[in-house]
């Protein structure tokens, strides 16, 4: 897996999000340098296990979807003389 990597907006909001989380949450000032340094530790460290679930969710998505096209094309069979 490649490191996650965010674009400079991206970056800028999420920065944004860790210092407003720390004003109004912990009543503790952050600077911007210090909550881009968490964000790149959270990407690097924990980063691989929210990404992870995403593909876990998106798999499930998948295979309720190709279940969905299975029983239609099931559906859609035709009697016939012959077995399966």
């Amino acid at each position: 897996m490649e490191i996650i990597k965010f674009s400079s907006e991206e970056k800028d909001l999420i920065v944004r999000k860790i210092k407003l989380y720390f004003s109004e949450e912990l009543k503790q000032k952050i600077g911007s340098f210090d909550a881009e340094f968490l964000l790149d530790f959270f990407a690097q460290e924990i980063g691989a296990y929210f990404y992870n679930r995403g593909l876990y969710d998106a798999q499930a998505v998948l295979a309720a979807k190709l279940e969905d096209i299975q029983d239609s094309i099931h559906q859609l069979e035709q009697a016939t003389d012959f077995r399966k």
